[in-house]
Order: structure tokens, then C-alpha cells, then sequence
């Protein structure tokens, strides 16, 4: 049956004609008194006919597709690029979209939506055809870069149901993602159902409309529909292609009517009053300037430093002391835009910063609490000149790497020093932890040098973990929904147990990312359905930023992915904010977990720097310049160790519940004469006092634990040969 949204509809066809018949009857007499003017009015009228584009066209759903090629109609009415007329994908802001897209990037649009005629094999089946999405990490498996149909014939189509009605504006295309081949869909036709039976061609007023495609297989172009169409379905058709017929698709569509009540129940809607949009760099600022005047009392807005182009790395701090570390008060941080391309972290932390000021104003208790006993700093964007990059394209426009790396060419997730070999390799020697620490281990001068090859950003994050006594925190990033734990490298690290609790804080609270039907993003679900995974098992690298935090710092770290789109359109963002907004609380509430407390010496004065151990775990922590620390544990009973230079140390057994609030555990140490021991042994060259009576000699160069406890301290440099 025909379908809404042809630009002319049946019943006024009729009337047209008759106006197209006066009109040349009353010209003729003008036109024998100015001879010339004859040919602009007689070239005119021909243009404005074709425009009855967007008339659609009965088809039944098995037919083969016309008998036309690519070469035949007027493909320059077909061609449905730009809505300039100008060919390639377009600058960011240069169109602005009528519609947003469904939702075949983001996985809104689930796998069983997408249907197809035919094709290639499982791993390159409709579900294959989203938009972005990549291949496995070996070609040719389950989960390939595309789908491909079984044959190269125009009798192929791919399909999807948005199960409602839709007001069909656009698609954007793509060939398909791979090292090998090169395959892409040069030329297209469209058409609708309401029935997935019944199919309607969309014309150009004559013939099925050709539209252009893809003349690469990584860049998306969008193709606009002239007049948009009103349908529940729509099919893409192939007609000519570049290898064999592949392609991956992206479908912009408004809704219409309302979802069926079957799929009503998971529909998520917002009621905060927030800024929901994408923000510029000067947006941002211009933002969190707007925060900070409207929350004065607890936040204050500083720069980690600048960008390799000069742009500010800016942070906000929430708390009810801003400026200020409070004794016994544990530090968390958020980062996002590690990749410049990945946007959805970076607006959910200026989302959060809203969220925060507005609900501690209204008197929101659980926001209160948080913000009253705890310091939050927020980074939106670690890497600003790669958002400047992705954002020229905008959502939909670039493809999966543009403006992930800085200005330098740098990716600042694994520019970090690499210490876990220097501490696999000391532990191999015996050397943990009289000579080498279990924590806080100190970075290899050479890459402190002013000639070692380190992204600016990098040097700016480093500067600010060491200056701040952080606790707990996560970087926000795209292209997958799950959380990512540390070790990146091979094996396990001694909180592992503790990893994963943080992990399925997180996941667990997130209202998509534990949904086992929705499976991986790119390729396998790695999570089980859990969705978290150990970095190592899932994509193993050095020199990352969770494992350099884990090793040189006190802060736990994890990688958080929140999507598979990872520049998200700005009518998405109410849903991901709501996706996300009670695991972003729950996960910095986590930092309040374990044990704290403040070491001292007998009269009272902090000591820093002192070392905490748990039995059990080969991992410890350093108080800060305040005597004070903190120790995420999971629920249990513990035996704790303080230590610290010139002190006797301390033991105790210190209890976690499974309650948020972290069990106080404090620790006054005794100055020990161990400092002049080892001035003395000094001076008797390391050799061992010996009692006259009984006449016993001991080797001065014999190796004992006096003699090698204590000659590494915190920050002192080390050979690694």
C-alpha cells in the first residue's frame, strides 16, 4: 500500500496540470515583444518539474531489481551527497542532520533488526553491517569487518526494521573494514515497507533513484533522501560495487509513532535539566566557568598543564574544601578523552559536573555525603587537539582513528613507563622488597630526560598523579561497554580480587553493559556477559596508564568503555547519561571502602611516606605528607603492617564490612635505633659487631638483611642493568 511521506500525494496530481497549462498560454504574448527573454523562461521550467523527487515506486520484495545500471537515468538528480551539492562526507556543522541515526553504530538497534538476502558466511552476516564496526583481530573469523552478501548480484539487500513508524531522511555508507581486501558499495537504490512484504522504490519522479556511495572503504558518506519517506522499514539495494559487495550503514530516521509496548520497558528517559549537546573546547571552558559561578563553595576549576597545540588541559575539583587536601578526606579522579575521538566520556563528565552542583544545592543527601567526604577532581578532556581533530568531522562523519592520537602523533593510553618489567624483573632477582619496592616505584631517569620521546600530555598527567594523593579513579573511553582491569601485561595483579570488585561496581550498576544478549561491540563478548574483563586477556599492551598509576602511585586504576559508538549524536546523550549516571556515583563511592587512618610517632607528629602492608597482598601504599592513608580492601578481616624509616614497625588487625565507610585504622610507630646501627656498621665497613667472648668472625662482606634494607627509598633513581 502506499506509503506516507512521498513529497506529492495521490490526490493532488490533478490539480496540478492545469496551472502548468495557463501559465504557457499567458507567457507568449511577452515572449513575441522580447524575442530574448524566451530561452532563461524556457530552461527554467524543465528544472522545476524533476522536483517531484522522492515518488515512490511499487516493487514486491522478491522482484529482481530493475534493468538499470549506474549508467542509466540522470545520476545527477540521483545523487543524494551533501545537502550543498558538494561530493565526500561533509564538515562538522556544515549539515545539519533533519534526523539523528537510529542507532546502528551505538547497538541501539539490536542484531536481530538487521536482516539480509543473503549471506558470505555467519561472520560476515547482516548483523555484520553496523556502521564503524570492525573486524576481529584475525580476518576471515566470526566476526568480520562487513556484511557481504553469498553473491555479487543486484538482486542482493540488506534491511532494517526500526519497529516503529519512521520518518526516513538519510542512511550513511561504508565499505568494509580490512587489511585485505578493499570493498565498498559505489551506487545504491532505496526502498520502504511497512510490511517487510510490500516494497516501494524511491524515485527521482521517472525512475528508481540512484544514489552515489562509498569511493573508499573506510570513509562515510552520507546520502540524503530529497523528501523524506514515512515507513517502519527500509532496504538498501546494491547496484554496482568495488570488489565484492560489502558494506557497512548507518540509517538517520526520526520517529513517528510510539515504540510497540513490547519494547517500551527498557526505554530510558531523563528528567534531569541538563546540557545535553556536544561541546567545543570553548564550550567546555565556557561551561565549567558557568558550573563554578553557580557552585562557588565547592568547586574550583585549574589546568594540568597544556597540550602539545597549547590548549589547557582543564579540571574541575568538587568538594566542600576546594583547593585544599583534607586530612583523613581520600582524593578520586575522572579522566576522559585520553582519545580525542571518543566524546561520550567527555560529556558525561560535564554532565556530572551539572548533576553534582545542582543536586548539592537541592540538598541531595547521597550527593552531599559524597561531596563532603571525599575530593573529586573531573578532567574531561586529557587530549583536547584530538577532539579538535575528530570534532572537524563530527558524529557519523570519521572514521574509527581520526583524532585519536595528539597533535605529536602520541597514543597517551600506553605512553607511560613501562614498570612492569623493572618490577617482574627485581622479583625475579629477589630483590622485593629490600632493594626494589612493592609500590610506588620510581620512573628510569632516561625517561624524565628532556630528549626522551614523551607526549606533552603525558609529562602533565604524571606531574598532577604525583602531586595529588589520588585513591581511586578511572579513565572514561568508546568503542566497547565493558570495564577493563589491570595488569595490561600477562599476568595478575596482587589486588586482583579487589579489581574486580571495583570492576563490577561499576558494570553491575550500568543499565546495559551486563546484558549478555547484546554480546560484544567489534567482535566476541570477552566479559561472559559479566562485563568486565582483565586488560591482559582482552588486549594485552605496555606502558599503559592503569598499570603505571597502579605501580607508581597509590590510586587503583581502571578503564572504563561505555559504548560501541564512540562519538555518539547529541540526541543520544539524555539515554547514555541515564545509562550511566548511577555507576558513575556507585564507582566513586567505592574509593570510601577498606580501611584509612593516620600514622604518627609518639608525640604525635605525621609520618609520610610510611609504607602499609596487608598480609597477603604483595602490594602496599604510602601515607601522605600528612601521615595519612588509604586502602581499598574487599569485606574481611586483615592484618596490617605500618613501616617507615627509623621507626619500629606496627602491626594490627583491622576489619572491612560490607558497608560503604572505610574502618579506621591508625598506627603511632616508635623511633628505632636501626638508623645508628647502620651508621656504625657503616664505619666498621658492613661487618657485623662480635662478642670478644666468643671469638667469632663474620665475613665483612657477608649479605644480610641489614645490609640491604633501605638502600632503595621513594624517588631515589635506579640502575636497571
Amino acid at each position: 500500500q502506499p506509503l506516507e511521506g512521498s513529497p506529492r500525494p495521490p490526490k493532488k496530481p490533478k490539480e496540478k496540470p492545469p496551472k502548468a497549462t495557463k501559465k504557457p498560454k499567458e507567457k507568449p504574448p511577452k515572449a513575441t515583444k522580447k524575442p530574448k527573454e524566451k530561452p532563461p523562461k524556457a530552461t527554467k521550467k524543465p528544472k522545476e518539474k524533476p522536483p517531484k523527487m522522492g515518488k515512490l515506486r511499487h516493487r514486491e520484495g522478491k522482484q529482481r531489481l530493475g534493468r538499470r545500471g549506474v549508467g542509466s537515468g540522470p545520476l545527477g538528480s540521483g545523487f543524494c551527497g551533501r545537502r550543498d551539492g558538494a561530493s565526500g562526507p561533509p564538515a562538522w556543522g556544515a549539515v545539519s542532520l533533519e534526523c539523528p541515526p537510529i542507532g546502528m553504530e551505538s547497538h541501539h538497534i539490536e542484531d536481530n533488526q538487521i536482516r539480509a538476502s543473503s549471506m558470505l558466511r555467519h561472520g560476515l552476516g547482516a548483523q555484520r553491517g553496523r556502521l564503524n564496526i570492525q573486524a576481529g583481530a584475525t580476518e576471515d573469523d566470526y566476526y568480520d569487518g562487513a556484511w557481504c552478501a553469498e553473491d555479487d548480484a543486484q538482486t542482493q539487500w540488506i534491511e532494517v526494521d526500526t519497529r516503529r513508524t519512521t520518518k526516513f531522511t538519510g542512511v550513511i555508507t561504508q565499505g568494509r573494514d580490512s587489511s585485505i581486501h578493499d570493498d565498498f558499495v559505489t551506487s545504491f537504490f532505496v526502498g520502504f515497507s511497512n510490511d517487510s512484504q510490500t516494497w516501494v522504490m524511491y524515485t527521482n519522479g521517472y525512475e528508481e533513484m540512484t544514489f552515489h556511495g562509498n569511493v573508499d572503504k573506510d570513509t562515510p558518506v552520507l546520502s540524503e533522501l530529497p523528501e523524506p519517506v514515512v515507513a517502519r522499514f527500509i532496504r538498501i539495494y546494491p547496484l554496482t560495487w568495488n570488489g565484492s559487495l560489502c558494506m557497512r550503514l548507518e540509517v538517520l530516521g526520526c520517529p513517528v509513532s510510539p515504540v510497540h509496548s513490547y519494547y517500551t520497558q527498557n526505554e530510558v528517559v531523563t528528567t534531569d535539566n541538563l546540557d545535553f549537546r556536544h561541546h567545543s573546547y570553548k564550550d567546555m571552558r565556557q561551561l565549567m566557568k558557568v558550573v563554578n559561578e553557580e557552585c562557588p563553595t565547592i568547586t574550583r576549576t585549574y589546568s594540568l598543564g597544556k597540550s602539545s597545540r597549547g590548549l589547557k588541559i582543564y579540571a574541575m575539583e568538587i568538594s566542600d574544601n576546594p583547593g585544599d587536601h583534607e586530612l583523613g578526606e581520600p582524593e578520586f579522579r575522572y579522566t576522559a578523552g585520553i582519545h580525542g575521538n571518543e566524546v561520550l566520556g567527555r560529556e558525561l563528565l560535564l554532565l556530572l559536573m551539572q548533576y553534582l552542583c545542582r543536586e548539592y544545592r537541592d540538598g541531595n543527601p547521597r550527593v552531599r555525603s559524597l561531596v563532603q567526604d571525599t575530593r573529586i577532581h573531573l578532567v574531561p578532556s586529557l587530549n583536547p587537539d584530538g577532539y579538535e581533530v575528530a570534532a572537524q568531522m563530527g558524529s557519523e562523519f570519521g572514521n574509527w582513528a581520526l583524532g585519536l592520537w595528539t597533535e605529536e602523533g602520541f597514543d597517551i593510553y600506553e605512553d607511560f613507563p613501562d614498570l612492569n618489567s623493572v618490577l617482574w624483573g627485581a622479583e625475579e632477582r629477589k630483590w622485593v622488597p629490600y632493594r626494589v619496592p612493592n609500590n610506588n616505584l620510581p620512573i628510569p631517569e632516561r625517561y624524565l630526560s628532556p630528549d626522551a620521546t614523551v607526549s606533552t600530555e603525558v609529562r602533565a598527567i604524571i606531574a598532577w598523579m604525583e602531586k595529588n594523593p589520588f585513591v581511586l579513579g578511572a579513565n572514561l573511553n568508546g568503542g566497547e561497554r565493558l570495564v577493563s582491569y589491570p595488569y595490561d601485561m600477562v599476568q595478575e595483579t596482587p589486588d586482583h580480587a579487589i579489581f574486580r570488585w571495583l570492576a563490577i561496581s561499576f558494570a553491575s550498576a550500568h543499565l546495559t553493559m551486563t546484558e549478555p544478549y547484546r554480546g560484544g561491540c567489534q567482535a566476541q563478548d570477552y566479559t561472559s556477559g559479566m562485563g568486565i574483563v582483565n586488560g591482559a586477556k582482552w588486549n594485552p599492551r605496555s606502558g599503559t596508564i592503569n598499570d603505571f598509576s597502579y605501580l607508581h602511585t597509590n590510586c587503583l586504576e581502571l578503564s572504563i568503555y561505555l559504548g560501541c559508538d564512540k562519538f555518539p549524536h547529541e540526541s543520544e546523550l539524555p539515554r547514555e547519561w541515564e545509562n550511566n549516571k548511577e555507576a558513575l556515583l556507585t564507582f566513586m563511592e567505592q574509593v570510601h571502602r577498606g580501611i584509612k587512618g593516620v600514622v604518627t610517632d609518639e608525640q604525635g607528629i605525621p609520618i609520610a611516606n610510611a609504607t602499609i602492608s596487608v598480609s597477603g597482598i604483595n602490594h602496599g601504599v604510602k601515607t601522605a605528607s600528612g601521615g595519612d592513608y588509604w586502602r581499598i580492601l574487599n569485606p574481611g578481616e586483615y592484618r596490617v603492617t605500618a613501616h617507615a624509616e627509623g621507626y619500629t614497625p606496627s602491626a594490627k588487625t583491622c576489619n572491612v564490612d560490607y558497608d560503604i565507610g572505610a574502618t579506621q585504622c591508625n598506627f603511632i610507630l616508635a623511633r628505632s635505633n636501626w638508623k645508628r646501627i647502620r651508621e656504625i656498621l657503616a664505619m666498621n665497613g658492613n661487618r657485623s659487631w662480635v662478642s670478644p667472648s666468643r671469638r667469632e668472625v663474620t665475613r665483612s662482606k657477608q649479605k644480610s638483611p641489614i645490609s640491604t634494607m633501605g638502600v632503595l627509598t621513594r624517588g631515589a633513581p635506579l640502575d636497571w642493568k
